[in-house]
């Protein structure tokens, strides 16, 4: 029998879906863990028994059971269920959801369940958009998110959801799911002569902190590699599939390869999308920036790092930047995704295009290491606040300049603290609109030098 083979009557275990998918709980009997909101007589697992669910969130961390209960409410409910993930769906396809929720029960009388995966991901205005049919009653709306609701859902839709924490899940649980994964013959490992040393076993439980899908998804490609290496040597057939505590590492380090929104990668991959804009590469830009949102990246991160961009790398070369790059923040807050990835790669192609200087930031810096050579540095009389009474008695403002008086607003006069003569800190480059900038600077110290107190 072949591992590999993909017919029917040989094939060991389906491939088609992860050993995830394939051993997800289908009643909440095979549920494990989470046994202070669904243990017996609990709230929640009532309410799913008698099918008479209220809106909810689902808060936890990953792989410890928040889709896959709503899945299993899926099998059970009477009514119809719903579902979409807030990365890859736009409000306009849950709005229409929602309007043949409303023609369905008041048609005949069907509920509509509604599951939205990771519903944090939508931003305010998307989500106000399930209030009116939250409060009417039109749709029971069932969110699942990683992050806290108290902050990352509107308080409005909050107030109408029970929230139910979720908690990763306990080293037993994660044994028991693994040993029904590797004894299960129909959509687990049973039917291979797979066997998990016990060291082995411990590591993995460990490493995957609660996470039951990464536990399961790191032994099915242990099984899966040692498979491979073994069945080419043709070794014993009692020691095929023995997965040690090193095959077990290796896999979990496969894993964490993967882009995660919390890891390495990560910023990795943000990293590489920065330098590509920096390097005025659009297509790498555009290559990362669609690497991070098939992972599901956060496009509010994603927006912030291009307006910080636009100043710190492109600066007053070109001033439109900034404009672009916060007006593309807003769209993403605005918009919400899927669609906004459209204003996110335009903004990418515009940046990377632009023209570079970064005399803005390494002025500033330059300014910094005054600051904390000097930090007690006083401010000139004549530069101090003069609008309150009495500040003439203190001789705030006295001998100040006013520039608007000078016929090309302009006028000399000493705007740094005593002492403090270490510059110039911004020192602009002859590219883009900050050649223009640098050439009336020049001017402006033309005119400093020469010690005429007007204008030029």
């Amino acid at each position: 029998m072949s591992l590999f083979d993909d017919t029917p009557e040989t094939t060991t275990f389906p491939i088609a879906a992860p050993l995830s998918s394939r051993m997800r709980p289908q009643t909440l009997d095979e549920f494990v863990g989470q046994q202070d909101i669904l243990g017996p007589g609990k709230m929640l697992r009532a309410a799913i028994e008698r099918d008479e669910l209220s809106s909810a969130i689902f808060y936890g961390p990953a792989g410890c059971g928040k889709s896959t209960l709503a899945h299993i409410i899926a099998r059970r409910t009477r009514a119809r269920y719903e579902t979409f993930s807030a990365v890859t769906s736009g409000i306009a396809e849950v709005r229409k959801v929602m309007e043949q929720a409303r023609v369905r029960l008041t048609g005949n009388g069907q509920r509509t369940v509604l599951f939205i995966d990771e519903i944090h991901r939508f931003n305010r205005a998307q989500q106000d958009a399930f209030l009116p049919f939250v409060e009417a009653g039109t749709i029971i709306l069932l969110g699942a998110t990683t992050e806290n609701p108290y902050f990352s859902v509107n308080s409005p839709l909050l107030s109408r959801a029970r929230v139910f924490q979720f908690v990763p899940l306990a080293a037993d649980d994660l044994r028991q799911i693994i040993h029904r994964a590797l004894s299960d013959e129909e959509r687990g490992l049973g039917r291979t002569p797979a066997q998990l040393e016990p060291d082995a076993m411990e590591h993995l439980i460990v490493h995957t902190n609660g996470d039951a899908r990464r536990a399961l998804n790191a032994l099915e490609m242990a099984v899966v590699h040692v498979a491979g290496l073994q069945l080419a040597d043709s070794p014993r057939e009692e020691d095929r599939l023995r997965i040690s505590l090193q095959h077990v590492a290796d896999s979990l380090q496969r894993r964490a390869l993967a882009y995660d929104a919390h890891g390495d990668m990560h910023y990795d991959t943000v990293s590489a999308f920065i330098k590509s804009l920096r390097g005025s590469d659009a297509d790498a830009a555009l290559y990362w920036l669609a690497k991070m949102v098939k992972a599901g990246e956060d496009p509010r991160l994603i927006a912030r790092r291009m307006v910080i961009l636009a100043s710190e790398d492109v600066g007053n070369a070109d001033p439109l930047a900034l404009v672009v790059a916060t007006a593309t923040a807003h769209a993403v807050e605005y918009v919400g995704m899927p669609e906004a990835r459209l204003n996110l790669a335009q903004a990418a192609t515009y940046l990377a295009l632009a023209p570079k200087s970064n005399a803005s930031y390494v002025g500033l810096q330059r300014a910094l290491e005054d600051v904390e050579r000097r930090p007690a540095a006083s401010i000139p009389k004549h530069l101090r606040d003069a609008s309150y009474r009495g500040a003439a008695q203190l001789g705030h403002g006295e001998g100040y300049r006013y520039p608007h008086d000078a016929p090309a607003h302009f006028v000399v006069q000493e705007y740094m603290p005593p002492g403090v003569k270490s510059g110039p800190y911004y020192e602009p480059i002859d590219i883009g609109q900050e050649k223009k900038l640098k050439e009336r600077m020049a001017t402006l110290q033309r005119i400093a030098n020469s010690g005429v107190r007007g204008e030029p």
